[in-house]
């Protein structure tokens, strides 16, 4: 497979048509701080990691720790009562399913918490398309950059062959960009998740509105 594009999937936004849920769930947790709703466009415009800067950018100073800490809970309380509702990405199942039946290698690596992001993928019935799927260890306030680096010594370990300049980071925040660039993969990000395409456009990579665009674009990249 050395000569062959690996791609790497992000989970949430992406792969997973969550956004609604997101939504929902984040504003439930502004409710709890007495904090106003914000709209998806609003949430578009100002989302970054970490996440407590994207809060930062909502209430005009960084939350307290306390405040952090309420505000995250709260947010994945309200965000796993949603999640199994939500459906994936159109056309996703077939594009994985087509990739695997061709020998092209795949692998999923997500912010979600691990013991919540296996169960899930696994319901979907897409497990069997991914070398390894892979979901965040630790405090949730990071960056993907961290992750990525293990993620590439765990693909490595299972195929040599991998290496990080065939390596196409497939997700829909500018964190995923930055998380391919630190391992020296490429990236390509879709429109119908956390960003808008002006932010997402900040990161300087490729930015496509469908999943098949984005898989057709990595194949380029990486050829």
């Amino acid at each position: 497979m050395g000569k062959r594009t690996h791609l790497v999937w992000d989970w949430n936004g992406t792969l997973l048509d969550d956004i609604g849920a997101v939504i929902e769930a984040t504003n439930a947790a502004f409710a709890e701080l007495g904090l106003e709703p914000i709209t998806l466009e609003r949430y578009r415009e100002l989302y970054c990691v970490p996440i407590p800067r994207f809060y930062q950018r909502l209430m005009g100073r960084l939350p307290s720790e306390a405040e952090w800490l309420v505000m995250d809970e709260a947010f994945h309380k309200h965000y796993w009562l949603r999640a199994d509702a939500c459906a994936l990405t159109q056309g996703a199942a077939e594009l994985l399913a087509d990739r695997s039946a061709s020998g092209l290698g795949q692998s999923l690596l997500s912010m979600a918490p691990h013991e919540h992001l296996v169960p899930i993928v696994r319901r979907h019935g897409i497990t069997e398309h991914f070398l390894r799927v892979d979901g965040r260890t630790g405090p949730s306030h990071g960056s993907k950059a961290e992750h990525m680096v293990r993620h590439l010594t765990a693909l490595r370990a299972a195929d040599e062959a991998i290496s990080a300049d065939r390596i196409v980071v497939i997700g829909d925040a500018v964190d995923d960009a930055v998380a391919a660039a630190h391992i020296g993969a490429r990236a390509v990000l879709y429109t119908g998740g956390s960003h808008s395409r002006d932010s997402l456009a900040e990161a300087g990579v490729p930015v496509v509105d469908t999943l098949a665009e984005a898989v057709a674009v990595a194949e380029r990249l990486a050829g």
